[in-house]
């Protein structure tokens, strides 16, 4: 098991930081390599929601089933997913940061089977920077100019 974690004070209130990450209509505007997300499931966002989500990975078109596995508006958010033998559960964390902020966490665990265990070093790279440029889309959506 590989585990990434990245953060960033964002100049926005958690419920407001919140709100614009659970929605997947967001997801393609702030997560690197995240070209569409659809939800599949009925209703509205919340534990055990699903979603199909279309990454592009190395030149690769690659579409991945997604679920939210926490939902705590507007403390944490939780989502798992696995691809080719390789899970991956990611948690963004939102505590305040004094007046109107945010401290932003985003933590990526990956999991590799015994077939692919071998690519969790590559995969926890990789995703060590998507992770730190989703988090700069982020700020700069509530923090333009930066």
């Amino acid at each position: 098991m590989q585990r990434v974690e990245r953060s960033a004070r964002i100049g926005a209130p958690p419920e407001t930081v919140f709100a614009y990450l659970a929605d997947l209509g967001n997801l393609a505007e702030w997560q690197i390599g995240v070209v569409s997300a659809e939800q599949t499931s009925e209703g509205e966002i919340g534990v055990g929601s699903t979603a199909q989500v279309v990454r592009e990975l190395m030149g690769q078109r690659i579409t991945a089933p997604l679920t939210v596995t926490e939902y705590d508006p507007p403390n944490r958010l939780g989502i798992g997913s696995e691809v080719s033998g390789v899970k991956a559960t990611g948690a963004l964390e939102l505590p305040p940061a004094g007046d109107d902020a945010t401290d932003l966490r985003f933590a990526m665990e990956i999991r590799g089977s015994m077939l692919t265990s071998f690519m969790e070093p590559m995969i926890a790279r990789a995703a060590e920077g998507d992770i730190e440029a989703s988090l700069q889309r982020v700020k700069a959506r509530f923090e333009p100019g930066t």
